[in-house]
């Protein structure tokens, strides 16, 4: 793994994200976004969180709420009380920050803002294209040994992933395929891609999607 470029790959999607969110409009930043329970403007809010609260935050307000995901959506949702610019610059502001959690490494949050950026322009009906490398990044994390509250234990048990679009594949089993922002949507818990995917695999993750469709991760 390269760190230079997953932190440069990393900054460069948060200022994407700024700048989509820059143009939005009060309906659009309130339109529900993928990720449950949040609008677009809270997971904006949350990329914001998520690289300038810093893990001991998160942890110390996860032993309070006796939950990460409380502790997650509690930071997002106060930041997401903020005017849309000041998300805007502050998410701009820590572009370029470099974080890199004890045991998940820095392709945690190149997943993380990837992720997110779906869950903000899919509900927009904006294309979701990100580079297939560094989407292939995050699913080397997302099938890694610490996918922690991204991928539940046991949802890709048995299932081989096979990306179209690049030359990667996980696991063994019953093969998914298909291109690998797809992929790196659906092993996360969201089925807006799923009309891309096919393979014998797919209806065995469909019916754990549907078995495990609580919260896809707060972080997620």
């Amino acid at each position: 793994m390269d760190r230079e470029f997953v932190f440069a790959a990393v900054a460069d999607e948060r200022r994407r994200i700024a700048c989509l969110l820059d143009g939005l409009s009060p309906a659009q930043l309130a339109t529900p976004s993928l990720c449950a329970g949040w609008d677009v403007k809270t997971v904006a809010a949350h990329a914001v969180s998520s690289a300038t609260d810093g893990t001991p935050t998160f942890l110390r307000l996860a032993l309070r709420r006796r939950s990460m995901a409380r502790a997650i959506d509690e930071l997002a949702r106060r930041r997401g009380e903020l005017p849309a610019a000041e998300i805007v610059a502050s998410l701009r502001e820590c572009a370029d920050r470099r974080i890199d959690p004890p045991l998940f490494g820095p392709l945690d949050p190149l997943a993380d803002v990837l992720v997110h950026s779906a869950d903000i322009r899919i509900p927009l009906g904006l294309p979701f294209q990100p580079d297939p490398q560094r989407a292939a990044l995050a699913m080397d994390f997302l099938t890694g040994r610490w996918p922690f509250g991204f991928v539940p234990l046991g949802r890709l048990r048995g299932i081989r992933l096979c990306a179209g679009d690049i030359d990667w594949a996980w696991g063994s089993g019953a093969e998914i395929r298909g291109p690998v922002a797809a992929l790196m949507l659906a092993v996360t818990g969201r089925t807006a891609l799923l009309g891309m995917l096919d393979g014998p695999g797919l209806p065995i993750l469909v019916s754990r999607l549907s078995v495990q469709s609580g919260d896809p991760r707060r972080k997620a």
